[in-house]
């Protein structure tokens, strides 16, 4: 049978149910096994006579089985439950908190013209489009409004670089101001590095600011979709991030925690070429790809006809990737993918990496924030690319608004409630939702609603496809790949970045 071909009701009569016996749980057939879950992020795969005798509370305490599901907190009895609310709530932290990561939109301005741009981008002349000084100012008083102990400030464009002046502001106001405020500060900064020269970075190295890319692929897919008129994109990009590890090598860095990582966007010109994706990416001595499908937002709703593919594609490119991974790695080569390491995170290490899109509720408005030029404030970057398409449903304010009248209006309570897998029919009750999340944003793209609906969403089928391709690698993991995974999902801060508290 397929994943999901076997229920309950094959195996089991309702009569025969012994409810108190297990710990609630979430179930799914994968292949032979049904692997169960439960709201805890605990798992396990059991043969379908076992999973039998589970549901009908037929495994005695004597047995080997017996132990092994009560160390996974799937038997009623054995459960120390103060223990395991306290797991809980150390994963679930992040509800405590508000929004860590502050996007803050310099300037709509870029040199590049990409053709899937999910910014909606305009021409370098539009100085119109640049975030003042004042409007910066008021973005980093609001964002250290924040109840969250650490703040990030992510410097977007457009291309960020064309209002480096504003940058330059950004951030010595805000270091300035966390001298009081003492919160774990840091500033990153995502650019098409064709605006770097060696006065910039020695400010950014100097300031600890983190820097981060995209790189499509081999030269000719990057260069083909990542245009430039002022060079080659592809050289401009790797010769920078080349530049930038061996300043962090110099400085005495960890290279294998210090590097300038890229992201790659796939287009369908890519879907052919998983091998030299990762080769590409290898041959940079990046450690990590994080692959990411074309999201409906901006230029790419546009393209979609001649870059665009379906989810089923992406999933097949997406595991000859992994797949590839994992042999590079069994031949000495440490690199991996970071959606894996991601949900690996929260399955095998029993750690929530928050990361904005796979949590519940999600981290629109409540997780990051966007602040436009102007100073209008939408619940995410994906809530200002949807803006840029002539809808403002996502903004949830202005730098006019209170910190508090952003946390509590009706629009961001909205939000809260469409992502939270409990108030989802399909969500509530599957084998992953203790590890998954939502995005409002695309489900009102996609579907038209906030709430979206999950059978019929190519954001769950994406997420689903991945985690039972997961689920069935740890399920044949030998001892050597059980070791990768859990390198993969090794949590090692970079406490380098952290702006220094107190005075400066």
């Amino acid at each position: 049978m397929t994943a999901d071909a076997m229920k309950m009701h094959d195996l089991v009569s309702l009569k025969r149910l012994k409810p108190a016996f297990a710990m609630p749980f979430y179930h799914r057939y994968l292949d032979d096994k049904f692997l169960i879950t439960n709201d805890l992020g605990d798992w396990y795969f059991l043969a379908p006579e076992d999973f039998k005798r589970f549901v009908e509370g037929a495994i005695g305490s004597d047995e080997p089985l017996y132990q092994a599901l009560a160390a996974k907190n799937f038997i009623a009895a054995e459960v120390d439950v103060a223990q395991q609310a306290a797991r809980w709530r150390d994963k679930h932290r992040y509800l405590f908190y508000g929004p860590t990561l502050h996007a803050f939109v310099l300037t709509h301005r870029c040199n590049f013209g990409c053709q899937y741009c999910h910014s909606s981008i305009v021409g370098m002349h539009r100085t119109d489009t640049d975030m003042s000084i004042e409007v910066a100012e008021r973005a980093v008083d609001m964002a250290f409004c924040t109840t969250s102990p650490g703040i990030t400030i992510e410097f977007q464009g457009g291309e960020p670089m064309a209002n480096w002046d504003v940058l330059q502001h950004t951030v010595e106001y805000a270091r300035q101001k966390n001298a009081l405020a003492d919160k774990a500060l840091t500033f990153s900064l995502v650019t098409n590095m064709s605006l770097m020269t060696e006065e910039k970075l020695e400010y950014l190295i100097d300031r600890k600011i983190q820097l981060c890319t995209s790189v499509d692929g081999p030269p000719d897919v990057h260069n083909q979709h990542r245009v430039w008129k002022g060079g080659d994109s592809f050289e401009t990009a790797t010769g920078w991030m080349q530049k930038i590890n061996e300043r962090y090598e110099q400085m005495g860095l960890d290279p294998n925690l210090y590097r300038v990582e890229a992201l790659p966007t796939v287009t369908r010109t890519m879907l052919p070429r998983p091998k030299e994706l990762v080769e590409t990416y290898v041959n940079m001595g990046c450690r990590a790809l994080f692959l990411r499908k074309l999201d409906p937002f901006g230029f790419a709703a546009k393209t979609q006809r001649f870059l665009g593919y379906s989810m089923e594609d992406f999933i097949q490119f997406y595991v000859k990737v992994v797949d590839h991974i994992i042999e590079l790695n069994k031949q000495g080569v440490q690199v991996m993918e970071r959606n894996a390491a991601i949900m690996l995170s929260k399955m095998i290490a029993d750690y929530e990496p928050n990361y904005l899109d796979l949590r519940s509720p999600g981290g629109a408005a409540i997780g990051q924030i966007g602040y436009a030029p102007d100073g209008t404030i939408f619940s995410s970057d994906e809530g200002r690319f949807v803006a840029a398409m002539g809808d403002n449903i996502f903004q949830i304010g202005s730098l006019d608004n209170t910190y508090e009248e952003l946390m509590t209006n009706a629009g961001t309570r909205a939000l809260v409630i469409a992502s939270t897998n409990d108030a989802q029919p399909d969500c509530v009750q599957c084998t992953y939702k203790p590890y998954c999340g939502q995005q409002p944003e695309y489900n009102y793209k996609t579907q038209g609603t906030i709430t979206g609906r999950m059978r019929d969403s190519t954001w769950c089928r994406k997420h689903k496809y991945i985690f039972d391709y997961l689920a069935r690698r740890l399920k044949n993991a030998d001892a050597d790949e059980m070791e990768m995974f859990m390198r993969w999902t090794t949590n090692r801060p970079q406490e380098h970045f952290l702006q220094q508290a107190g005075p400066i």
